[in-house]
């Protein structure tokens, strides 16, 4: 039996998440149709990061047993296949043979996102980044984003009823920037909370308009109340950037 891992990039705005759900579509059952109809057999996927509703991905992994797959050499062209009856806004970029003992979740040793603002209406953006037409001050929201890497517990930023052993997280980097017209908030990180991220972003855009200190800020990660936490914030500005593992990020 050998492994492999499917690398995916795709368009979230039509799909109700990543993950096979009953009664909706998702990224998941689109892919395992997809490969049911190319290799002739069901294809139980494993996958990486769960990524909600709405939300992209430039990179994103499942990963499948198998017996009865192309040899290596002929994967390229049953990507191209697969690629050919998927919806265009999911596009497979790669399908490569791993060790049997890789995990695409548990294997992962980073995952970075990063959430796009726009502040000037653009009908261009409207589906992949947020529409924030307020002052913000990018200093504050980098004063607040350079907090991050002092703290491991993050409660504060999981939504309610995530069944998870732990809270920590060790938050390799965060930072904002400007890319063009746009505002972005970047964040690489061991692991993340269910809706972490949007928490973060949410909370922080509060600092950043000048309606708490980073001071507070800082109290509101110490408090472990996800109440504090602001996850307001849409959807379509997240996108899951990539997943790295070890050695090399796999592509």
């Amino acid at each position: 039996m050998a492994r492999y891992f499917i690398n995916i990039m795709y368009k979230g705005s039509r799909y109700a998440g990543f993950q096979v759900q009953q009664n909706a579509n998702t990224i998941q059952a689109e892919v395992q149709k997809a490969l049911h109809i190319i290799f002739k057999q069901p294809i139980a996927l494993t996958c990486s990061s769960r990524t909600d509703a709405g939300v992209h991905a430039a990179s994103n992994f499942f990963h499948f047993d198998s017996e009865n797959i192309p040899a290596p050499q002929q994967l390229n062209k049953s990507v191209y296949n697969l690629n050919a009856i998927l919806p265009s806004d999911i596009v497979i970029l790669s399908i490569q043979q791993v060790p049997v003992d890789w995990h695409c979740r548990f294997t992962a040793i980073s995952r970075t996102y990063k959430y796009y603002i726009y502040q000037q209406k653009n009908p261009f953006y409207a589906d992949k980044a947020y529409f924030f037409p307020y002052q913000l001050k990018l200093a504050s929201l980098q004063e607040a984003s350079a907090l991050l890497k002092n703290h491991t517990d993050f409660t504060t930023f999981s939504k309610r009823n995530t069944q998870v052993k732990t809270f920590n997280c060790d938050i390799f980097s965060a930072q904002w920037s400007n890319e063009g017209d746009l505002m972005v908030f970047t964040v690489e990180a061991n692991r993340f909370l269910r809706g972490m991220v949007r928490g973060l972003v949410g909370t922080m855009l509060r600092v950043g308009s000048g309606k708490i200190s980073t001071n507070d800020f800082n109290n509101i990660i110490l408090s472990k109340n996800c109440t504090q936490a602001d996850f307001s914030v849409p959807p379509q500005g997240l996108f899951l950037m990539d997943v790295k593992f070890p050695v090399l990020s796999i592509t």
